[in-house]
């Protein structure tokens, strides 16, 4: 089974680019931009708080050199947004290349590239391959810990929360299942501190940069985890048997609660909106999980190894359970409305869509356990009734005290058949469970819907983000042949900004008169639709323009090089 859950693991955890939590909002100079005069700064903005690396900027220009730049460093007051100091003499005319990395708040990192030109765009040999977020190596190691350390919280935590709430007869078979979690979880999160500074840089497997890690908000998460299962393994070893007493009990709930909070610091909850909100409902999430799968594991072992199983423990547990499914479905929807954020998103991001496999497989959980409760009853109900046959047995006392009623319920003769019902309901159950693991762990490494939304539709802080860009060129008689760029924000059907660039025959800005932008769309019969640009002091603009329908529009470029002379020039561009 478990040979099973690492290869969905291994087939979804190559996602690609798409596995990282953080999205770029804003670049500052934009993709695309002709700037005057070179920028002191570049300035980037996520769509949340982000992690900077050592080698979190690199400025190429138009040779392919490397750009001398300052250190990384988040904007005073922001932690979504980062920049980088460039030369003080500025940079040169030309195109230069921006490759960047960060971490995401969640732990994930993130890679990308843009260009921007100074003066005018020129033919740049700088080539950037921001490479893939993640080496497929460390990637799949790393994941397969994350994982384990998925499985091995529930079996800690569930074990300990069946000990001490469902107070089984027989508990000599669980200790070995609580060690195994310890061990697990302690291995698996060891290996995530050796290999995180690798995933974040995406590189081979190698200790070169533990040191780092250490100073990172995931490396200490990481190391919380490991000092918390020590006190953890002093936990075990000091209760013994004293499992349901009050003072056990509520040190064994800290512990557990400590736990959970390292995965809410270290994932999905730690950042975007409402983070106190989302950190306790990912704490009681992971808990009630825990309690239900591993407290799952912990029953079909005593059902299958124990001398005697009591109805009542049943019955506990089956108590517990529902409640633990309440709470997982209260949380659920919480952070899957969180992590969405429209319901376009459910069947338009990949976040989604893994989401909807998730709720499909959950779906078939809740009818394991259903079915598991169905002979929890049977069987409690046989129990009972085999404890009035016993006593109904008992001879009358002769002058002494009435003689004890047998406690060994869940053992009577003919609930064989109902506890092998049992059985295989509740394999079912941490079977379909264990795949519903493997479905969260891919989710933990998935854009959310909110953020990939946000990032395609949020507008970058001081410059236009290039979502459609045409250069038309045009005539000019003797002087030779100019080009307009023009820049649609965004390049959909409703409001646009327009940005539209006038070239010369070197290269450089050109003044016009007048630039005229009219859009026709011939299958259904629309426009011409004036943009009505003016001039904004160096290139011709508006910023409230309507395309009202979706389709491929004809452009119309019209340029007054003149006070008599004017050109046009047609171009199709695509409105999604």
């Amino acid at each position: 089974m478990l040979l099973g859950t690492v290869l969905v693991l291994l087939l979804f955890g190559g996602a690609g680019p798409a596995s990282a939590h953080a999205a770029l909002r804003a670049s500052n100079p934009e993709d695309g931009t002709v700037l005057n005069s070179a920028p002191g700064h570049l300035t980037l903005t996520f769509t949340e708080s982000v992690g900077l690396l050592d080698d979190s900027f690199r400025v190429l220009d138009p040779d392919n050199r490397r750009v001398r730049t300052g250190a990384a460093e988040h904007v005073p007051g922001r932690s979504d947004t980062a920049r980088v100091t460039l030369p003080a003499k500025g940079l040169g005319e030309g195109t230069f290349t921006v490759a960047w990395r960060v971490v995401s708040a969640d732990s994930h990192p993130v890679s990308g590239a843009f260009t921007f030109s100074v003066g005018k765009p020129s033919a740049t040999s700088a080539v950037v391959d921001p490479g893939p977020v993640e080496n497929p190596t460390t990637a799949t190691l790393y994941n397969i810990a994350r994982y384990l350390a998925y499985l091995a919280a529930a079996l800690l935590i569930g074990t300990a929360v069946f000990l001490a709430g469902c107070r089984p007869a027989d508990a000599t078979v669980l200790p070995r299942l609580l060690w195994a979690g310890w061990g697990t979880l302690a291995a698996a999160t060891v290996a995530q501190l050796l290999l995180r500074a690798s995933y974040e840089t995406g590189t081979a497997p190698a200790l070169d940069g533990f040191d780092r890690t250490l100073t990172t908000r995931p490396g200490l998460v990481l190391l919380a985890r490991l000092g918390l299962l020590a006190l953890t393994a002093l936990y075990l070893r000091w209760v013994r048997k004293a499992w349901s007493a009050k003072g056990t009990r509520i040190a064994g709930g800290v512990l557990a609660v400590a736990l959970a909070l390292t995965w809410a610091a270290g994932e999905h909850a730690s950042a975007g909106i409402q983070v106190p909100v989302a950190m306790a409902a990912s704490v009681l999430h992971v808990l009630a999980m825990a309690a239900w799968l591993g407290g799952l594991t912990a029953l079909v072992t005593t059902l299958y190894r124990a001398s005697v199983v009591e109805a009542a423990t049943v019955a506990r547990f089956s108590r517990l359970a529902f409640a633990c499914v309440t709470v997982l479905v209260v949380t659920g929807v919480y952070q899957s409305w969180r992590g969405l954020g429209s319901w376009a998103a459910l069947t338009g991001t990949s976040y989604g869509r893994l989401l909807l496999f998730k709720l499909a497989a959950v779906l078939v959980l809740l009818g394991a356990a259903g079915l598991s409760r169905q002979w929890t009853a049977r069987l409690v109900t046989v129990g009972a009734e085999s404890v009035v046959r016993e006593q109904e047995r008992v001879p009358e006392p002769v002058g002494g005290p009435p003689l004890p009623a047998p406690e060994k319920a869940a053992d009577a003769p003919g609930d064989d058949g109902y506890r092998r019902g049992l059985r295989r309901s509740v394999a079912i159950e941490i079977t379909v469970g264990v795949v519903v693991l493997v479905l969260t762990t891919v989710l933990t490494g998935t854009l959310p819907g909110r953020a990939a939304e946000e990032a395609g539709t949020a507008a970058p802080a001081g410059g236009l983000p290039v979502a459609s860009v045409t250069n038309v060129p045009f005539d000019l008689g003797a002087a030779g042949r100019g080009t307009v760029q023009i820049t649609l924000d965004p390049g959909r059907v409703g409001q646009n900004q327009v940005q539209a660039i006038v070239y010369g025959a070197d290269g450089g800005f050109a003044t016009v008169p007048e630039l005229r932008l009219t859009f026709t769309l011939p299958s259904q019969d629309i426009g011409p639709l004036d943009a009505r640009l003016t001039d904004q002091g160096g290139y011709w603009g508006t910023s409230d323009f309507n395309l009202p329908i979706a389709g491929t529009w004809t452009m119309r470029t019209t340029v007054r090089i003149s006070e008599i002379d004017q050109v046009s020039e047609t171009d199709k561009v695509e409105i999604r």
